[in-house]
């Protein structure tokens, strides 16, 4: 046993070594960047740095972070990950290792039926829509109604928790009608989910301590996608305001479980769906926002740039919530969207259609960058 009078001179002796700058442990320096291996930046996306790519192959989507910000959970279709033919629920390690059991990508949906809009709950368990209650199969998936693009409004998606291994799926929100689009609050309180159990796609919140539901748009229109700031106070949403004879095609497609994307933009309100106020008013499909950390600006997905060439390039793109300072972050010119912020504000998943060869591919797969928020000189001459 070392007496008093030891552990004092030794603690004596490592104080003159420090104070001499000697026995201090080194402290690995920041890895230099370097631009030449940054092979899937383009030229333009001035706060993005080190973009890996998570996903090889089908449409991944929807990817979002636990509140540890160490995984993803995300919605693929990929052959390589389930033979369902339709959208499954999958969770992932954010920085790409292998999970415990050695796969890249865990199962977490029931493997039946179709799924979409998953996200984590503070205790790990994972909430997702599902329409596996009304049968194993794929609903179909009509792009086109009447000859406009559409997207499917299940009548039969409800919202079901599960654990991160997929084992114990329950109900959580169900009812008639289209319940969907759901995403937690930072502070652990409330979802808010998408239904059209009141006739029309509104937003509603749900309490998760007491089920309590608080209905929080009301307004002709499809209203989804939402999510809560980083203090859990406000939402931010895509919604349109269709009037006269596009009210009535709204309505129209909408009592045949059709949506038509085709005019959205952003808004945002408080958590209690009051003070709502429109943030863009730009041409096209504004959608899948996200709050900034400052909870000043937000970032969204948007084809108005790209309207006069077909309006198929979307790109990634941040502004103030009053509509001022409008940013353009990715410059793929192919399809980048669904952006979300670490819970710690430095990196940034997205979904993209972008490829380390630059060849054009119809293929959707997840991405993780680091978060540049003041660029420096070498990320304004990137690609130059």
């Amino acid at each position: 046993m070392q007496t008093i009078a030891h552990r004092a001179g030794f603690a004596f002796t490592a104080f003159l070594i420090l104070v001499a700058g000697c026995g201090a442990p080194d402290v690995p320096a920041p890895e230099a960047y370097v631009p030449a291996s940054d092979s899937l930046r383009y030229a333009g996306e001035q706060h993005l740095r080190n973009i890996r790519q998570l996903t090889f192959g089908g449409n991944n989507a929807e990817a979002y972070w636990s509140f540890d910000g160490k995984q993803l959970t995300f919605q693929s279709d990929f052959s390589g990950l389930t033979s369902q033919g339709c959208d499954q629920i999958f969770v992932m390690n954010a920085d790409g290792t292998a999970l415990e059991d050695g796969s890249r990508h865990r199962l977490v949906s029931t493997g039946q039926g179709r799924t979409t809009c998953s996200y984590f709950l503070p205790d790990g368990r994972i909430l997702f829509a599902s329409t596996h209650a009304a049968g194993p199969e794929c609903p179909t998936a009509p792009m086109f109604e009447a000859g406009r693009y559409v997207w499917a409004v299940y009548a039969e998606y409800d919202i079901y928790t599960a654990n991160a291994d997929g084992s114990d799926v329950q109900p959580l929100i169900t009812g008639p009608g289209y319940d969907a689009e759901a995403t937690v609050s930072p502070d652990g309180k409330y979802v808010v989910f998408t239904s059209t159990r009141t006739g029309d796609l509104e937003l509603f919140r749900y309490d998760l301590a007491t089920g309590e539901v608080l209905q929080l748009t009301d307004g002709l229109g499809y209203d989804g996608g939402a999510f809560f700031s980083p203090d859990s106070k406000k939402i931010v949403w895509r919604a349109d305001r269709p009037e006269g004879e596009a009210a009535s095609v709204y309505q129209e497609l909408l009592s045949k479980n059709f949506v038509e994307p085709s005019e959205l933009d952003i808004w945002v309100a408080d958590i209690d769906g009051s003070n709502a106020t429109q943030v863009t008013n730009l041409p096209g499909a504004n959608w899948a926002p996200y709050f900034h950390p400052d909870q000043q600006r937000v970032l969204f997905s948007s084809n108005h740039h790209s309207i006069d060439r077909g309006g198929r390039e979307f790109a990634v793109f941040m502004v103030r919530l009053d509509g001022s300072d409008l940013v353009q972050l990715t410059h793929s010119g192919t399809f980048d969207a669904f952006p979300m912020f670490s819970p710690d504000g430095t990196k940034l998943v997205f979904a993209s259609n972008r490829n380390v060869s630059r060849t054009p591919s119809r293929d959707t797969n997840i991405f993780v960058a680091d978060w540049v928020e003041t660029p420096e000189q070498v990320d304004l001459d990137f690609g130059k």
